[in-house]
């Protein structure tokens, strides 16, 4: 079984990582993320998880650091963490019905390879839900720790979700598949 510290206090990246045979020790990196759309999704979500790698890496060197971000975009706009209830019914009232894009951002710094770093994109479309469906939707799930307001696993992601193009575990917050493949060629 890998070892690994996780740079984040996901219990969504923790489990992915735990099912895929990881023995994982979360330590918060208390990095800033930034929140700009100067930044294109992949740029934006390296950045984030490069500041959180880096702080984690910093404190338990020789130890294998994983750090994610993960950016919700469309139409060149962010989609972050709702500040509170009413901007998470905003971000879901602008996202449903549409397709947007679902960017996680990985760096993993490795005693023996370096620092590793990648961008994994997904295609989501919502399904139509109309006010009375989002705020049901909302009242299921806690949207405030997630990017977009939305979470992509269990029944409540089948409420919300039409489809996804792409690897469902990185909208779910890593794509663990990916992290897998980088960490065999170490």
């Amino acid at each position: 079984m890998r070892r690994l510290i996780l740079a984040s206090a996901s219990p969504r990246r923790k489990d992915l990582l735990e099912q895929a045979g990881f023995e994982v020790s979360c330590v918060v990196s208390g990095a800033e993320e930034i929140e700009s759309d100067e930044f294109s999704p992949a740029a934006l979500a390296l950045e984030n998880a490069g500041r959180k790698a880096a702080l984690v890496a910093h404190l338990h060197p020789g130890e294998i650091v994983l750090a994610a971000d993960t950016v919700v975009w469309r139409d060149g706009r962010f989609y972050g963490k709702p500040v509170d209830l009413d901007d998470a019914v905003r971000m879901i009232g602008e996202l449903e019905g549409r397709t947007h894009e679902v960017v996680t951002g990985v760096v993993i710094h490795h005693p023996s390879a370096g620092m590793l770093s990648f961008a994994e994109s997904s295609l989501v479309t919502f399904r139509s839900l109309g006010p009375d469906g989002i705020r049901q939707y909302l009242e299921s799930i806690n949207p405030l720790d997630k990017a977009g307001g939305y979470a992509a696993q269990g029944e409540e992601g089948k409420m919300i979700i039409a489809s996804i193009e792409g690897l469902v575990t990185n909208v779910i917050g890593l794509p663990v598949e990916r992290v897998i493949g980088e960490l065999d060629k170490t």
